[in-house]
């Protein structure tokens, strides 16, 4: 079987199923480019609108932390997905305050 430096093996009619390698520390820092974006998103939500924080250069622990803090201070719920925080309820110019004043560049992205 050739290997391709592209391509992942599902399955491989020699060995059965292939087990994915435990290499994938999601604990790690994301890569950004050093920009926190704030997008705001209201289609497929029902109506409702939530702020969509991406580009955070920080671990999964201090994600959430940051999303705790990031609540608490507009007074809403969230969630954080697969690293990206949403604050429910439009708080962009809350949230980019608060996040400047940590230390984070933030565009505003969207509508």
């Amino acid at each position: 079987m050739k290997k391709d430096s592209n391509s992942t093996l599902v399955y491989s009619t020699e060995t059965g199923r292939v087990k994915q390698n435990s290499s994938g520390n999601k604990t790690a820092a994301q890569k950004s480019d050093g920009f926190v974006r704030l997008r705001r998103e209201v289609k497929g939500r029902g109506g409702g609108t939530v702020i969509v924080i991406s580009g955070i250069p920080l671990t999964a622990q201090e994600i959430k932390d940051l999303a705790g803090v990031l609540k608490k201070k507009c007074g809403c719920g969230g969630t954080i997905k697969d690293g990206i925080i949403e604050i429910q309820g439009d708080h962009r110019d809350a949230l980019s305050a608060e996040l400047q004043a940590r230390g984070f560049k933030v565009k505003l992205a969207g509508g």
